[in-house]
Formats: structure tokens, C-alpha cells, sequence
């Protein structure tokens, strides 16, 4: 019994200490191995569509708006699209929940995919500013021996070279995330105006570009280990019935060297099928040895995957003794997934989808806005009647002018004169203007009167708007 303690203390002692950081804190630099294989391929295609969607998003145009925008300044998000004014904003906070729940009910059904294949961090990383430096720097023992060697001319060039290229880069990097918050026209008038009438923005861009350059080149896995919330929270949603990189503890141990003469180690128990290579372990970018079992570092990325694959298939055994599965699949040889957590995912996943697509729909594609004028009461008229001031805003949603017409349906008689002849919306566009409402006094009902308005737009009815008229009540002589 005490043996087995000591091993299994033994085995865990792995989880005292982060793999990319010593026990007294100091950084242990991964040179992670260039990985290859069908799963490194299959992410690199999928890295190469995320790649363009990343870089061209702000740039490309739907009926002149752009395919993406947030613009947190001004509350004005554009989605595949969809603009969504300040109005909008609940939708914006319904569809950020949607996205939110999306991510936990992957990572409680499949782990943590969106690090390894979706994560914009690791699509940088590790196809855009590792393989640059592969190319510049060559392999991961190459540059693990230079830099542990003296400063010599190459390596200074190599050097020099390399963090060129990563300053270039990660300074179009941030134009494109600058874009991505205030759009592709403010960004070229940055970039073509003179720097003294824009300072804001050139300081915005040259954070931005401080900040990926300092991740890229330096931070790099730690971003994932350390800074990354994602990483934090959604590695507690991960359980023994979550299908995610798992190392075949069963068929792999004990580890060792193939036994070659059966008769000298008639005694010795024969090995298993992971011969202690140590290449899943070198192929990690964040250094872990995924044979210790899941770990809060590990990103999904199946790296080791291919890696102890392509031993395997050297050895001439079987594939898969690194694969996509589960801890349970592994010790009791259950593939049961569909757990009651995921079903409560699920469940909330398609109630909030319902909710969006919905809300969307309904959605006017003009949508007025008629509040009474701050710091007003009512205004008694010549003609027996009183009227109240609003200010009026008009959101067009459609890639067409529209015209509105605004009309009082209760109470009866009431009208409304539009202040500045302001009924028409550009594509996109919000219009703003006021008027002015008269009700005969003998229809108020009180110091306050409910009236509804409806809103006509191109003769269409669009909208019904209820809100409130001031009066003097049943004193007016």
C-alpha cells in the first residue's frame, strides 16, 4: 500500500510546477519540434480559412458595410454584415452569451478545440510566426543549441533577421485589429494623413503592434498558460467522459525498448507499445508530456498525435496509442458522452439560439425611436389644444433610403408636425430630428395621457411606439 502511494505521489509530482516555468519562477523557453503529420495538415487548411476571415474581415464590404466591425467606442457592431446600433445592444449581449456557451459546450463534449485549431493566438503562432522562424532560425535543436552557444555573426544575423520579420508582422497585425475596431475607412486616413492628425490612432496602432510583437516573440505559450481566461476556466469543464487528447495508458505501459531476444528476458514483463521516445514530448508547444494525462497546459492542438503515430508506424504497430478519446473510454472501455452536464449545454445552447434567430428575425428593418425632449413640459395652443415636444431617431437597418411616416392613432385627433422635414434614412444610417405633437385638451385623460404612434415606412406599416403625453390636466379652461 505504501508503495503504491509513493508511485502514484511520484506520478503526480509533475502537477507542482507549470511546464514552461521552473519551481523558482524562471522561465523554461520550449523549442517545440515542427510537427507533421495528417492532423498538423488538416489544421494548417483550417488555419489558412481563419487566417483569411482574420485579415480580411474588416475589409471586405456587404452592401458597403463591413463583413466585420467592433467598434466598441461608438457601440456600433457589424456581424457578417449585420449592423447592430447602440439600440441593438441587447443583441449584441445575447449573441457574445451564445458564442460564450458555444465554447463551454465544446470543451465539455471535445476538449479544448478552439485553442488548438480556432484560437487566433495559436493560428499566429504556430503558422504564421513559428514556421517564419523555422525558416530563419532552422530546426527546434538548431536554435536550442545557438542560443545556448556564444553570440557569433550568424547567429546575430539569424537574430536580427527573425525579429525584424516579427516587428513587420505584428505592426500589420495591429493596422488589421485597429480595423477591426474602427473600420477600414478611418484606418486608411490614419495611415494616409499626416501622423499629427491622428495621434490617437497611431498611438492605438503602435500599442496594438507592441503588444503582438511582445507575445509572439517572447510571451508565446504563456499567453495560453498564464493570461488566457479561457484556458483557466474552460479546463474545469473537462471531465473523465470529455473526448480530448489522451494518452493510452493500457496499451502503452510500461514503457520501454523492444525486448529483441525473448529468451535473455524471459523474466523481464514485456514492454508496452510506447517505446519512451520522448517525441510527443519535443513536438508540444507548450512543453507538457501528455503522458502524464490531461493537463491544464495542453491546447488540443494533436501535435503528439502525429508524432507518436509516426513512430508507431515505424514500429510496425497500430496508430492511436495518442488519440481523441476519453479517460473512461481508456480505463473501463466506456464511450458514453452525452452526460447530463452536456445536455444542460445543450439545452441552453439551443434556448438562447432560438432567442437570437428569433429576435433577428423580428427585427424591423426600420426602427424609430420617439422619446419626449428632456427639460420640457407641455406648450398650451391658440387652438385649444397642447402640445408636447419629442426628438425622434430613425435607424435604417437596409441597404436602401427609406422613408417614414409617423402617425397618432390614440388619442383620437391628435397630430403631429415634423420638425426640419427630417423623414428620410440613408442605407445604414441614423436620423435624428424632433416634433412636435398636439392633442386636443378636451382628449387628456390627466397630467399624463398614454398615446401610440405608428410608424408607416414606404407606406408599410413597420412599427408601433407607445409612450407618453404631458398635460395640464382637467384644469386647461
Amino acid at each position: 500500500m505504501i508503495g503504491t502511494v509513493a508511485i502514484h505521489e511520484e506520478h503526480e509530482t509533475f502537477r507542482n510546477e507549470l511546464a514552461s516555468v521552473a519551481v523558482d519562477g524562471r522561465r523554461k523557453w520550449v523549442y517545440a519540434r515542427q510537427p507533421s503529420g495528417r492532423y498538423y495538415r488538416a489544421r494548417t487548411v483550417v488555419s489558412w480559412f481563419l487566417l483569411a476571415f482574420l485579415l480580411l474581415a474588416p475589409f471586405v464590404t456587404i452592401h458597403h458595410q463591413p463583413l466585420m466591425l467592433l467598434n466598441v467606442i461608438e457601440r456600433r457592431f457589424v456581424l457578417f454584415g449585420v449592423v447592430f446600433w447602440p439600440q441593438d445592444f441587447y443583441l449584441v449581449v445575447l449573441i457574445a452569451l451564445t458564442t460564450l456557451v458555444t465554447l463551454a459546450l465544446l470543451t465539455a463534449a471535445v476538449g479544448r478545440v478552439w485553442c488548438g485549431w480556432m484560437c487566433p493566438q495559436t493560428i499566429f503562432m504556430e503558422m504564421v510566426f513559428r514556421k517564419i522562424e523555422f525558416l530563419i532560425q532552422g530546426s527546434a535543436q538548431q536554435q536550442l543549441r545557438r542560443d545556448r552557444g556564444p553570440w557569433t555573426a550568424d547567429r546575430v544575423v539569424r537574430a536580427g533577421v527573425k525579429h525584424a520579420v516579427f516587428l513587420t508582422l505584428s505592426f500589420a497585425l495591429g493596422n488589421v485589429f485597429l480595423a477591426w475596431i474602427i473600420g477600414a475607412g478611418p484606418l486608411r486616413a490614419i495611415v494616409t494623413d499626416p501622423p499629427a492628425r491622428h495621434l490617437a490612432g497611431l498611438t492605438a496602432m503602435l500599442l496594438f503592434s507592441a503588444v503582438f510583437y511582445g507575445v509572439f516573440a517572447r510571451f508565446r505559450e504563456q499567453a495560453c498558460v498564464l493570461a488566457c481566461p479561457y484556458g483557466r476556466v474552460m479546463s474545469a469543464l473537462i471531465d473523465r467522459r470529455t473526448i480530448t487528447v489522451t494518452y493510452d495508458r493500457r496499451r502503452g505501459e510500461p514503457r520501454g525498448k523492444p525486448l529483441k531476444d525473448l529468451a535473455d528476458n524471459a523474466n523481464r514483463p514485456a514492454p508496452g507499445d510506447c517505446v519512451d521516445c520522448h517525441q510527443c514530448v519535443t513536438v508540444c508547444p507548450t512543453g507538457i508530456d501528455i503522458r502524464h494525462g490531461v493537463q491544464l497546459e495542453c491546447v488540443n492542438c494533436t501535435a503528439c498525435m502525429d508524432a507518436c503515430d509516426d513512430v508507431m508506424q515505424r514500429l510496425d504497430r497500430p496508430r492511436g496509442l495518442i488519440r481523441l478519446t476519453s479517460e473512461d473510454a481508456i480505463t473501463a472501455g466506456t464511450t458514453r458522452w452525452m452526460t447530463g452536464r452536456i445536455k444542460a449545454y445543450g439545452t441552453l445552447w439551443l434556448v438562447l439560439i432560438s432567442i437570437v434567430s428569433t429576435l433577428l428575425f423580428e427585427r424591423p428593418d426600420i426602427d424609430v425611436l420617439v422619446l419626449r425632449q428632456p427639460g420640457t413640459l407641455f406648450t398650451t395652443m391658440t387652438e385649444g389644444e397642447v402640445a408636447n415636444f419629442y426628438s425622434v431617431q430613425a435607424f435604417n437597418r437596409t441597404a436602401t433610403a427609406r422613408t417614414f411616416h409617423l402617425e397618432v392613432v390614440e388619442p383620437r385627433g391628435a397630430t403631429i408636425t415634423l420638425l426640419g422635414k427630417q423623414d428620410q434614412v440613408a442605407p445604414y444610417s441614423l436620423s435624428e430630428s424632433r416634433m412636435l405633437v398636439h392633442v386636443p385638451a378636451s382628449a387628456l385623460s390627466g397630467t399624463t395621457t398614454p398615446i401610440k404612434i405608428v410608424v408607416r415606412a414606404d407606406g408599410v406599416l413597420a412599427q408601433k411606439i407607445s409612450t407618453s403625453f404631458v398635460g395640464p390636466g382637467r384644469d386647461l379652461p
